[in-house]
């Protein structure tokens, strides 16, 4: 199990040189789908899911537009990836035991994201709780939130008061028990 963790904080080592020569989108894409994530593109259907099949092209070509995080090893310390990503509106956590309400905070810092997140799904994240739910009140632009399965949400109406104050045109789905 040590080995994993190990590797997974491998995995979400930021290469700011990488980042410099690629651009965002494609050295984010490297990151996510290296760590199980899938992306989806601007102008594109299908989510690329395989890091071989990452399409070429001309730099800054491939924008990401979506992120699909499920059963993904995406952890903070990866997250600098995200901060040069202008196209990103929709993202989805699902089962990620390496999301924690510090992840949270730190997506809803993301000055691009702050512009352009329009979906967030936060589903069977053992590690959030009411901070990491309540820190999203940044996410100014965010119209659709959708919290399930998250035994760490304690306060739940204390939360979605705060949330709801915040985000008034937010459309917040919960499914908690």
């Amino acid at each position: 199990r040590r080995f994993w963790g190990w590797l997974n904080a491998v995995f979400n080592k930021v290469d700011h040189e990488r980042i410099q020569a690629v651009g965002p989108d494609r050295a984010a894409s490297e990151w996510l789908l290296r760590c199980g994530a899938l992306v989806r593109y601007q102008g594109f259907q299908k989510w690329q899911q395989d890091y071989n099949g990452l399409p070429t092209g001309p730099l800054g070509k491939y924008k990401i537009e979506a992120i699909n995080a499920t059963d993904s090893c995406i952890m903070y310390r990866g997250f600098d990836y995200l901060d040069g990503l202008e196209h990103v509106t929709e993202i989805k956590l699902q089962k990620c035991i390496y999301i924690q309400d510090e992840c949270l905070q730190r997506l809803s810092e993301t000055k691009n994201l702050q512009k352009s997140l329009l979906q967030l799904q936060i589903i069977s994240c053992g590690n959030v709780t009411d901070k990491g739910i309540i820190a999203l009140h940044k996410l100014t632009n965010l119209q659709y939130l959708y919290l399930s399965d998250l035994p760490g949400v304690r306060e739940k109406e204390t939360t979605v008061h705060v949330l709801q104050q915040a985000l008034p045109n937010l459309e917040l789905e919960l499914d908690l028990e």
